[in-house]
């Protein structure tokens, strides 16, 4: 346990300092073209437009990732603070301070947010902007000089110590050794942190004095995981082959590294191949006289040969450092498979990606089975989730409604992934447990949605559904849908269980909240608590529309003592994976008797002006009525 609660860990904070420097990758971009193009050894060398190659990497970039991560944790106010305290570590340091920016930029938002906590309900009528304004300023200001005279010589030092260990490594012919952290890293998601918190500013310094720097080669090489994509393309089976051409091209030329990481998922020993690949780049690198002028973000080889400098030699390093890296990770990934007898299950790797990155992937979806038309003669629609308890139950809610609306007489209901009958036609589940959803019924058709209460995909199966002039009428079945349970929702929804102007710093907080209201009320035993967040980590229960619906796990129906709701206003909203969620419907579910309300929530929530109504309800009377009106 203590070891899964480690790797958690790691991964969250890979994916916070991720989420750092990536809306802030086009920034990157514009720096490192300017610098290509413009300094003395670039393409066009101009002098005056060479200016902005400094103040570009000195000011620009760290405030960027100084305000991200402050609104990360703190939104706008979070922001300014982080940078105010982000400019102490820049004007104390001659070097690029990425790195220190991300350790101001959160600390400023987490300061003011600690401090906005402390105030709340405290400050007058009419003195919120002055005091909003004031403690920004006094906060950031302080910050900043903290920073300035502490944490900016302490990173200057680290980093100093960084140059020599690396300038050590470089003279005694051991830079290749760091493939051994590095490739592995990038399946932790730390490939950001590694590369723009580490090597970038080192190496901005290296193309500063020597005009380029071999160390923005190292965690950008896109080689390693070409050669693992080719490998598939030649021994792999079944969908990993069939889709590693694609994913080849993905990876090698728009740059996203991540679309590698499930087929060494599949396989862990690929890893091995992954850090010989490296190695043997970075010592091709070495050898040839290999060197960057500018980052190249993100690791794609157009990118890679657009920040390399314009000479043949450089060109010739490089080019030939990405392909011994191919050529050695195929060699060895290719014996690997040709060895190995691991089944291979590509969306269950997929799946597990996403946990690790721990939030949704834009890529995961490219591992998807591909499916035929939707079947005729439809007379089953199953909704699935890993418990049947929730969203599940509200998207089916939804699916019914449309149904009846368009006259078509089709079973929809919900039930959990290992419920799932073996006649159900069409199954409809949250994109994260689609492969489960495969597994259990390979026959049926499946439809993946990311949004259950709006989501287009059920307007348009409605309209496949109605061109099916062929679709039977079905037997009326006594589905587990709200219809069954009209009388049994009396004192369900309570107003002391409903709490107006809440404030989280995380989902994770949030949805504890909701468990601790649930155990009070007499609804759950404790242990429930912790399925909830097994749950969501799980696969997120956000919904879609600024509504999750916490709630346990299969395993922890057991836990339910009677069905019972908690409504919780976040008006500020809270992060969920992502997603701004400012309504939660805390959710314990026994025997179905908890449907018929949840339907009317479903059914409420899937309007925004309703949202919006009760994101500004006055009251828990309020807010209630707007749920009881549909």
């Amino acid at each position: 346990m203590a070891q899964s609660n480690i790797k958690v860990a790691v991964q969250k904070f890979g994916n916070f300092l991720s989420s750092m420097v990536m809306p802030n990758i086009g920034a990157f971009i514009a720096w490192g073209l300017i610098t290509a193009l413009f300094i003395p050894t670039g393409f066009f060398p101009n002098e005056s437009l060479a200016k902005l190659v400094d103040p570009m990497v000195k000011y620009l970039l760290p405030l960027l990732i100084g305000y991200t991560g402050g609104k990360l944790v703190h939104d706008q106010r979070g922001g300014v603070v982080g940078a105010i305290a982000t400019m102490g570590v820049i004007v104390g340091s001659d070097i690029p301070m990425f790195l220190g920016a991300m350790i101001m930029g959160p600390l400023g938002g987490y300061i003011i947010k600690k401090f906005d906590q402390f105030i709340e309900g405290k400050v007058k009528t009419g003195f919120e902007m002055l005091i909003n304004n004031f403690s920004a300023g006094i906060l950031g200001g302080i910050l900043a000089i903290l920073a300035f005279l502490g944490v900016s010589p302490a990173v200057d030092g680290f980093t100093g110590a960084l140059v020599v260990g690396v300038d050590w490594m470089v003279a005694h012919g051991l830079l290749p050794l760091t493939s051994i952290l590095i490739e592995p890293a990038k399946i932790l998601f730390l490939n950001n942190a590694i590369n723009h918190g580490i090597l970038s500013p080192i190496g901005a310094e290296q193309i500063r004095t020597n005009g380029q720097s071999i160390l923005l080669l190292l965690e950008t090489n896109p080689g390693p995981g070409l050669g693992i994509l080719l490998a598939y393309c030649f021994f792999g089976k079944g969908t990993a082959k069939q889709s590693a051409p694609g994913a080849a091209i993905i990876h090698f030329i728009g740059g996203i590294h991540e679309i590698y990481f499930p087929y060494v998922l599949m396989r862990p020993l690929l890893i091995i191949a992954a850090i010989l690949g490296g190695m043997s780049g970075v010592f091709t690198f070495v050898l040839l006289g290999g060197g960057l002028q500018a980052v190249a973000s993100p690791g794609s080889i157009l990118a890679i040969l657009a920040a390399t400098p314009g000479n043949a030699g450089s060109y010739v390093a490089n080019i030939s450092g990405v392909l011994v890296a191919a050529v050695v990770s195929f060699i060895v990934g290719s014996l690997i498979l040709k060895t190995g007898k691991q089944t291979e299950d590509l969306d269950e790797a997929a799946r597990k990606m996403q946990e690790m990155k721990g939030k949704k992937s834009s890529v995961a979806g490219s591992f998807t089975k591909q499916q035929g038309d939707v079947p005729a003669s439809v007379q089953k629609i199953v909704f699935a989730c890993d418990a049947g308890m929730g969203s599940s139950a509200m998207g089916a809610s939804l699916l019914r409604k449309k149904v009846k609306q368009a006259d078509l007489n089709i079973s929809v209901t919900n039930t959990a992934i290992s419920n799932i009958p073996s006649d159900a036609q069409i199954v409809i589940t949250q994109e994260e447990l689609t492969p489960r959803a495969q597994n259990k019924v390979p026959d049926a058709y499946h439809i993946s949605v990311d949004n259950f209460l709006s989501s287009p995909e059920y307007d348009k199966l409605i309209d496949q559904l109605k061109n099916d002039h062929t679709t039977s009428k079905a037997e009326e079945e006594k589905n587990v849908s709200a219809e069954n349970y009209t009388d049994s929702n009396d004192g369900l929804l309570k107003e002391e269980n409903v709490f107006l102007n809440q404030h989280f710093s995380s989902k994770e907080e949030a949805i504890r909240f909701a468990g601790s209201v649930l155990v009070k009320g007499g609804y759950v035993e404790e242990n429930y608590v912790e399925a909830m967040i097994e749950r969501d980590n799980m696969t997120s229960t956000y919904m879609g529309n600024d509504v999750a619906i916490p709630h346990g796990t299969e395993e922890a129906k057991k836990n339910v003592l009677r069905s019972g709701f908690t409504v919780i206003q976040v008006p500020e909203g809270v992060d969920f994976d992502g997603e701004k969620v400012r309504l939660i419907f805390g959710i314990a579910g026994k025997d179905g008797t908890h449907l018929e309300i949840l339907s009317g929530i479903a059914i409420t929530c899937s309007d925004m002006d309703n949202i919006e109504k009760m994101v500004h309800a006055k009251s828990a009377k309020e807010l209630m009525a707007i749920i009881q009106s549909n």
